[in-house]
């Protein structure tokens, strides 16, 4: 991912009422009705107070250097933590980095190959989310990429074991949350049912979080918060909320000018004021891997009720990369 993430604004009170009188109006008027363009660059104060992961906290292994379908480098992943399935985006092999190819990969919790799905004109799999419906497994992710490769709108489809699908097939559900917004991608808290929606707009980055109820509706007028991504250092490479926060991973590959320990940053922001909480701080989260790019952030819960957040990074040599996933358990 090559993104640069930008300075975050301020709600004053008198906002803040207007907002809330504007999304109790009659009529179903909301932030979405109207473009989004009422307070925007603002943060909204609707999410519900929650802990977050102390970020100076050590990372534990998930698994280490797994193959997956494809050899090119993981861009993100996302779990079904309902049916205990975990997939990783990747660029499909052989296609050109801006036709937005992928293939996702499913794997099992010990990174042992299950299956795959080929996507065709997605877009760059900066992020994704899960949906569990049943035993089945829906993924949301960005589709119909541009020139860049990066996708236009939100889709919504079934995961089918060694399927493929285009970009122009029916079976998938696409969605413009925000108008006059381009190249989305966006996270599912399966912990505190949640979607995050990153977007670009007016030339800046920004974040829409939405219940999940409302997004299976295709509902999309009434977000929870809404604001300009906060300044934060580094090449972003994954987001991901939990709760009341909102986490980035930043940085890149080991090289000459980034050597170990290298240079990958976890930050938190509130949800509810676009500020950062805790962070930058260095992880050394897989130190002695070979190449290390961060790569991708998600949320899941064990079944004994205890929250992860996962960073993941691409390891290995070019033709040959791999899956690494590790997580933080500490609450705060």
């Amino acid at each position: 991912m090559r993104t640069t993430l930008v300075q975050s604004g301020e709600l004053m009170p008198q906002e803040r009422l207007n907002r809330r009188s504007l999304l109790r109006a009659g009529g179903g008027i909301g932030l979405a009705s109207l473009g989004l363009g009422y307070g925007a660059g603002v943060a909204s104060a609707a999410v519900s107070a929650s802990p977050r992961f102390d970020l100076t906290k050590p990372s534990y292994d998930l698994f280490r250097h797994k193959p997956l379908h494809d050899d090119t480098v993981q861009q993100s992943f996302a779990f079904d933590s309902v049916n205990k399935r975990l997939f990783v985006a990747q660029r499909r092999n052989g296609t050109d980095t801006k036709a937005g190819d992928l293939c996702i990969t499913q794997l099992d919790f010990a990174g042992n190959h299950v299956s795959y799905m080929h996507l065709s004109g997605f877009g760059h799999g900066v992020s994704f989310g899960v949906e569990p419906r049943g035993s089945e497994s829906w993924l949301w992710t960005e589709v119909d990429a541009n020139s860049n490769g990066y996708g236009t709108r939100l889709g919504r489809f079934k995961f089918v074991k060694g399927g493929s699908l285009s970009r122009t097939s029916s079976a998938i559900t696409k969605y413009s949350p925000v108008s006059g917004a381009v190249e989305y991608t966006c996270s599912i808290d399966p912990v505190y049912d949640n979607m995050a929606v990153r977007h670009h707009k007016d030339g800046a980055k920004y974040i829409a979080v939405y219940a999940m109820s409302d997004a299976k509706a295709g509902d999309f007028s009434s977000p929870k918060a809404y604001f300009k991504q906060p300044s934060i250092r580094g090449t972003a490479q994954g987001y991901t909320t939990y709760g009341q926060h909102l986490y980035y991973l930043t940085g890149n590959a080991y090289s000459s000018s980034n050597p170990v320990p290298g240079n990958a940053e976890l930050t938190s922001v509130n949800l509810n004021t676009g500020a950062i909480t805790q962070g930058p701080v260095l992880t050394k989260a897989g130190g002695t891997l070979e190449f290390r790019e961060p790569e991708g952030l998600a949320i899941y819960r064990t079944n004994a009720g205890q929250s992860r957040l996962f960073l993941g990074f691409a390891s290995g040599a070019a033709g040959d990369r791999r899956s690494n996933l590790f997580y933080k358990n500490v609450l705060v």
